[in-house]
């Protein structure tokens, strides 16, 4: 777990940054539909669950932009971690509780997606939030039965979390496409409507980069 020491006053954003931590603190959260068809095709196609494969693509987006990275070490001090992995859940039907742990991001979906699979495997009879879970993680989550238009979430701590928090529902297929609603919310501190947007916009140029 690497990570590199913000000096806030030197710092491009920092003045922005204290405004949104210390006087106005603010959690953007943009729901955006997405089209996966062409990931449903490439995860069918290599004998891969959606599931984790989506979770990867999500993954790959936010390490690729230091927004999404920042935190605090033990003293207080703002960080930004080398690299971010998810923390998601895993639904049990039998009691309709979950499991939540994380796998450490890999930069190779089939690395990463063999990775998802060894850890559920670890820990699918587990009903806790796992003991695992490191410092440099962002939250993930999924509602598959429902096709919502906008979900929130409220954090409530000292208004101080950083990581970004995604959630994606169930995709409805519409002449060709899978559109599936997928949220983001992240302090307004580390990010603006600029990011959010820019993180909307390559998850799906990812995606697209799966077409046949």
């Amino acid at each position: 777990m690497n990570y590199t020491k913000v000096d806030i006053d030197k710092w491009s954003r920092g003045s922005l940054f204290q405004f949104y931590i210390e006087k106005m603190r603010i959690v953007m959260s943009l729901t955006v539909d997405i089209n996966v068809a062409p990931l449903i095709t490439y995860t069918k196609k290599n004998g891969l669950k959606f599931y984790p494969a989506m979770i990867w693509v999500v993954s790959k987006v936010i390490n690729s932009h230091d927004e999404f990275k920042y935190s605090w070490d033990t003293d207080g001090n703002l960080i930004r971690w080398d690299s971010i992995s998810p923390s998601y859940t895993v639904f049990n039907r039998d009691d309709e509780c979950f499991s939540k742990f994380v796998t450490e991001y890999m930069d190779d979906i089939f690395e990463f997606y063999q990775r998802t699979v060894d850890d559920q495997r670890k820990y699918q009879e587990e009903r806790a939030i796992i003991g695992n879970q490191p410092q440099n993680f962002f939250d993930v989550s999924c509602l598959p039965w429902v096709k919502y238009k906008h979900f929130d979430v409220h954090v409530f701590d000292e208004g101080k979390f950083l990581a970004p928090v995604v959630t994606w529902g169930k995709y409805e297929v519409q002449n060709g496409n899978a559109l599936m609603p997928l949220t983001m919310n992240i302090h307004h501190a580390v990010a603006d409507g600029f990011h959010l947007s820019r993180f909307f916009n390559e998850v799906q140029e990812l995606i697209d980069s799966y077409a046949e």
